[in-house]
């Protein structure tokens, strides 16, 4: 099976992309393709903009990206927020990776793709306000979001020098969450 990893910060430091290594290094233990979107690769996505998709098409990096969420079985997203929602990174993935286009429709991007959802934050909730607006988005594609999802608080002292989690009860929930990604994907896809 084969999973996509993305991070909605593009920040060098971030604690979500710390976050994700550990779920894309949990998935590979357990013999799990694991596909991660660099950073870069979101960046260069123009903002999306209706007219230049009407005059020149979708944009090439959105067409990858549209086929890597088209190829996997199952989708980790690691959400920062940004003022209780969701970055402008992320929605302007999911924007672009939901338009129409004749070689891949937006519906096999989303529906009945798993997708399973952290974030990291130093505040007390780890980022928990801006999972419910991406659930939110998510379900309106009709992706299958897995119903348990980790928001890592007080992010700036969780991880050790290596990038693990110091406690193991985080590490046990972020492998809680990828159990239920593997779950539904199984039910999905049939595939183990």
């Amino acid at each position: 099976m084969k999973v996509l990893c993305l991070s909605g910060s593009a920040r060098a430091a971030s604690f979500n992309s710390a976050l994700l290594a550990v779920a894309a290094a949990d998935l590979a233990s357990r013999d799990i393709d694991v596909v991660r979107v660099a950073p870069a690769e979101l960046t260069a996505l123009p903002l999306m903009d209706q007219d230049l998709e009407a005059a020149s098409g979708l944009p090439e990096q959105a067409r990858a990206l549209k086929a890597a969420f088209h190829k996997a079985d199952g989708v980790v997203l690691a959400c920062p927020e940004y003022n209780g929602s969701v970055t402008p990174l992320l929605k302007n993935v999911i924007d672009w990776v939901s338009r129409p286009d004749e070689a891949l429709p937006a519906p096999a991007c989303f529906q009945r793709r798993p997708m399973a959802l952290l974030a990291a934050s130093p505040g007390a909730l780890g980022g928990l306000r801006g999972l419910r607006h991406v659930r939110e988005i998510l379900g309106n594609l009709s992706a299958m979001v897995v119903p348990r999802q980790f928001a890592l608080a007080k992010a700036g002292d969780a991880f050790d020098a290596q990038g693990a989690l110091r406690d193991s009860k985080n590490q046990e929930a972020v492998a809680g969450v990828i159990d239920d990604l593997l779950y539904w994907m199984e039910a999905i896809h049939g595939k183990g």
